[in-house]
């Protein structure tokens, strides 16, 4: 722990949507970098808002603030939005976009004419992730949900889950059998990234597999170009690690190339930086001592204590940094 405040460090999904500078001069002070994602997501601010704070915030901190783009998918089923929306994705690569997102509205909200649901493999995107691959920009890809989405409350593996569907029983898909399964979701994921075997794919939240370290070592190994994060998900990880925790720490190790840490802490509009900051500070630290430290000690996500992994410092370093510049180099100054 004595090691956090100094140590470089990358939160590398964000989602900042203000610009005065207090957050980023608490973070730099933790000695954090951070990448903050636009995302095609009715509760967050519009999509040129979202931009416009990221191009601010990039100017104010070149070195320390990167910035992925997004685009609307309404409409996708048009002769127009395909042009309009290469124009946009260039136009935010030109203000200095490190990466395009795609949120799981693509499988979970958009249908086509016939009312069924749009899904990640689905023609009309080709073409995107055909540009992507052949232009080096990485593909942020959020695909369906949580494993425990589908289960009963019961049945889930972390407290906030629980909590969370259980205060929005319109989001629960496992009272919603009518919706594509998670199976469904994961199945059109890995289509895409097969079809496309030149992209460079990041799967975030630990590409929905959050579930077990094992289903998550097949995908990378499927698919040796793609990494993920960890962005909440390490309640998953933290309850995997109850059970077994040299299983998790051993994944860490053999993956550590393949892993990038982020926290998806958001900020609404109207949130002081500095109150967000204080925030971040408690969240940041219990991670660093999870993947840091051999100590027993609470997390609000689960009833009984969890270990920390302890994990090499070579992989921490790698975990909270070296990787996130290697998967976006055009980022926070760092050298092709």
């Amino acid at each position: 722990m004595a090691d956090y405040a100094r140590v470089p460090k990358i939160d590398a999904h964000l989602h900042l949507h203000n610009a005065a500078p207090a957050f980023m001069q608490a973070a730099r002070r933790q000695s954090f970098k951070v990448l903050t994602i636009n995302v095609d997501y009715p509760d967050f601010p519009p999509l040129d808002d979202q931009q416009r704070v990221a191009v601010e915030l990039r100017k104010q901190f070149p070195r320390d603030v990167a910035w992925a783009a997004s685009f609307p998918v309404d409409g996708s089923d048009q002769p127009a939005w395909l042009p309009a929306t290469r124009q946009r994705i260039a136009a935010a690569l030109q203000a200095g976009a490190v990466g395009v997102k795609v949120w799981k509205n693509i499988g979970m909200s958009l249908r086509g004419a016939d009312e069924k649901l749009v899904m990640i493999d689905d023609a009309r995107f080709a073409p995107l992730f055909d540009d992507f691959a052949r232009q080096g920009i990485p593909l942020l890809g959020h695909q369906g949900e949580p494993h425990n989405c589908w289960l009963p409350l019961e049945k889930m593996t972390v407290n906030n889950d629980r909590a969370y569907f259980k205060a929005h029983p319109q989001y629960h898909m496992h009272l919603h059998p009518e919706m594509p399964s998670w199976e469904a979701q994961m199945a059109a994921r890995d289509r895409m990234v097969a079809a496309h075997p030149g992209l460079r794919f990041v799967g975030m939240h630990l590409a929905s597999l959050e579930r077990d370290v094992n289903e998550l070592a097949t995908f990378l190994d499927r698919f040796p170009t793609a990494v993920v994060d960890v962005a909440a998900r390490i309640g998953q990880l933290q309850h995997q690690s109850q059970q077994d925790r040299e299983r998790v720490r051993r994944f860490f190790i053999q993956y550590q190339d393949r892993i990038l840490y982020g926290s998806d802490m958001a900020q609404a509009p109207d949130q002081d930086g500095a109150a967000l900051a204080r925030e971040a500070e408690g969240v940041w630290r219990m991670h660093w001592r999870y993947f840091n430290t051999t100590d027993r000690f609470k997390v609000a996500d689960l009833d009984q204590p969890v270990q920390g992994l302890g994990l090499p410092k070579t992989v921490v370093d790698k975990l909270y940094r070296r990787n996130a510049e290697r998967t976006f180099p055009a980022a926070w100054g760092a050298k092709r």
